[in-house]
């Protein structure tokens, strides 16, 4: 599959972002194209994708390992998530350079310096945030990305791990999709590691329902794992059946949203539903995320 191929469509109205989005330079303007992308056209999916792209990640023993031992997954999951999900977002949102960016990535680093990680494995997580939504927005968003778009991701993640001390990251598109092809097929196997923080991170996902519907959001969650993923959690093949209805909501919500009105308001670091920092980002600094800090239960 050639991911630098897409179709386009031009128009008024529900197009207009795509439109500006094709006037731009993927290499120098790629803030601002992967800004548009993940803050006006995809925000609901490049959210639903990036966090399968972090579950994902799990199944790699030695990031399993990590996790496992530090035990974040396993008391504070939620915090975890929040502080990942807010400080990207922070940089989508902002820009690696500027002021807050440089904040979030100063907070990054010092999170990760804290332990021994190695640089195939950063390598590999940053990856994900390159090619994992890409592939969930061509099968599930409302169009499939533009060519300026994947372009712009490759080159904004690039820019990102090379801010994080990320070494060795290949210099174009389709290398660095063959490094996570190569990657996932030679390190995802089973160990109980996986299997812990594989489990930490599924009653997460379930926690965010009501009780009633935790069964079933755990079997959506294994129906909606390829065969890979599960055999390295050691989980349950999922429901094909569950699947199919899964696709198909997930089909008739991008038939909908196409019909909607182009947003006029960035959405990638407002989340009114994060647990951890009420309110976010009113009040807050990139500094207030992390685990060295404590969370507030208001902002100041």
């Amino acid at each position: 599959m050639n991911f630098l191929t897409a179709p386009t469509r031009t128009g008024h109205g529900r197009y207009a972002t795509l439109r500006r989005i094709q006037q731009l330079d993927p290499v120098a303007d790629n803030h601002e194209i992967h800004r548009l992308t993940a803050g006006f056209e995809f925000p609901w999916d490049y959210q639903r994708s990036l966090e399968f792209a972090l579950f994902r990640t799990y199944c790699v023993p030695t990031v399993s390992a990590l996790l496992q031992k530090t035990g974040e997954f396993e008391h504070k999951p939620q915090k975890r998530y929040d502080d990942t999900a807010l400080l990207m977002a922070e940089m989508v949102e902002h820009g690696y350079d500027s002021e807050r960016g440089r904040e979030s990535l100063r907070v990054v680093n010092r999170m990760h310096g804290k332990y021994d990680i190695d640089n195939a494995d950063m390598l590999y997580v940053l990856s994900t945030f390159v090619y994992d939504p890409i592939d969930w927005i061509d099968k599930y968003g409302w169009r499939r990305m533009d060519p300026n778009e994947r372009l712009a991701a490759f080159h904004f993640y690039r820019q990102v791990g090379t801010r994080m001390g990320i070494k060795h990251i290949p210099e174009s598109f389709q290398e660095f999709h063959t490094f996570k092809s190569d990657y996932e097929r030679e390190q995802f196997r089973y160990t109980d590691d996986n299997h812990k923080v594989g489990g930490y991170t599924l009653e997460l996902f379930a926690s965010w329902y009501p009780a009633f519907a935790r069964p079933m959001a755990r079997r959506g969650v294994y129906a909606m794992m390829d065969e890979q993923m599960a055999v390295a959690f050691g989980f349950p093949s999922g429901s094909k059946r569950l699947r199919s209805v899964l696709d198909a909501a997930l089909f008739a919500r991008a038939r909908v949203e196409r019909l909607m009105p182009a947003r006029t308001e960035s959405k990638s670091s407002k989340d009114p539903h994060n647990r951890t920092y009420p309110g976010y980002p009113v009040g807050y600094r990139p500094a207030d995320l992390g685990a060295d800090n404590r969370s507030r239960s208001r902002p100041e």
